[in-house]
């Protein structure tokens, strides 16, 4: 994905939301020492934090990167967008094979499962549509137009609503957007427009109405009230560039936040914006999934994934520098299941996959 990517924090699954759950804590108090603790020696990590069971290969794709998951639980299966392979994968994952593929999509990134309806949520940027799919049959159940750039999308539980970027630079608009939809009737119900054409990822804070959204072209984080749809605060994060991932701790009244150049985890004050601290991590990050149970943040970027255990609400320490493959920057956690899926794009003579961690403790 190259323009936007929504990252919520792990949980939306079967309809639950991918957003941390709210915590009645006050926030956490600065510590004296603001400096990232250093990875782990090589004998301190001779436990990784993953450990590799499955690859499941994909021989028919060509040359081209993944884009984001879905889970269901229920279900067992695992959906996935093959981006620049015009397609949607579905995976079996008790078994961990490829069972079906949706064609009938053009430049898919971001999905939605809604278990309670049994609908599958695709977000085409090409088409400038989100499709809609009875995921018995696979057969589409209709499309709401949106604008063409359409990319990341992020799912309020409350309301039921998906909120889609769209337009900006990919559309050759001045501005990008948040479409609204409304997922029960299926329906466009509004829209928020941004101060800017780069816009990647959003975090969801559940116990407010606010949405944390990364605007890539400002280098900032603009944090938008969800019930006025108007930007209320914007929070500069020094010395970033691309950023690309945001995650909401609500515990600790933190925001995980992935740039790209240079490569690192930015952790910024959720009340304040205020930067805490940064650390190098895994370069060309696209996905970022952060685990409250586990208090973990997996950094999946092109050739590695990096695993941030969170020691308290200024510290983090690396505790696995996990080696995937030539752009594997696109991943889920599924913390129910204790699985970690990196999808690894066809390279050269590397047939594509994806790759199944199990997650230790």
């Amino acid at each position: 994905m190259n323009r936007i990517k929504i990252l919520f924090v792990a949980g939306l699954f079967a309809g639950a939301p991918l957003v941390a759950k709210a915590q009645k804590e006050a926030p956490a108090k600065p510590a004296k020492s603001h400096k990232m603790a250093p990875a782990k020696s090589a004998k301190s990590m001779e436990k990784a934090p993953v450990k590799l069971v499955a690859t499941i290969p994909l021989p028919d794709l060509k040359d081209g990167d993944f884009d984001h998951f879905a889970i269901d639980l229920e279900g067992k299966r695992l959906f996935s967008t093959a981006e620049e392979n015009s397609k949607v994968l579905v995976f079996d994952t008790a078994s961990n094979k490829l069972i079906h593929t949706i064609t009938d999509v053009k430049a898919p990134h971001s999905l939605l499962y809604r278990g309670d309806l049994k609908k599958l949520f695709v977000v085409d940027s090409d088409l400038g549509e989100v499709k809609m799919y009875d995921t018995t049959t696979y057969k589409t159940n209709g499309t709401i137009k949106v604008r063409e750039g359409a990319d990341s999308s992020g799912y309020d539980p409350a309301t039921k609503y998906l909120y889609v970027v769209d337009g900006g630079k990919d559309a050759k608009l001045p501005e990008a957007y948040l479409d609204i939809i409304d997922t029960t009737s299926s329906a466009k119900v509004g829209e928020i427009k941004m101060d800017s054409d780069d816009v990647e990822a959003m975090a969801f804070d559940p116990s407010s109405n606010r949405i944390f959204v990364d605007v890539r072209g400002k280098s900032t984080v603009e944090v938008i009230d969800r019930q006025k749809r108007t930007v209320v605060a914007t929070w500069p994060v020094p010395g970033a560039k691309g950023l690309t991932t945001i995650s909401y701790d609500a515990a600790n009244h933190r925001l995980y936040v992935g740039g790209r150049t240079p490569p690192k985890l930015y952790v910024l004050d959720s009340d304040t914006g205020k930067l805490v601290t940064s650390v190098a991590a895994a370069a060309m990050v696209d996905d970022a999934s952060f685990s409250s149970a586990q208090k973990r943040i997996y950094f999946a970027g092109s050739g590695f994934t990096d695993i941030f255990e969170i020691r308290d609400a200024n510290h983090l320490e690396r505790v696995g520098h996990v080696p995937t493959s030539f752009r594997a920057k696109t991943a889920i956690l599924v913390p129910e299941t204790n699985r970690f899926y990196v999808g690894v794009p066809h390279h050269g003579t590397k047939s594509a996959s994806v790759q199944v961690y199990e997650t230790l403790q």
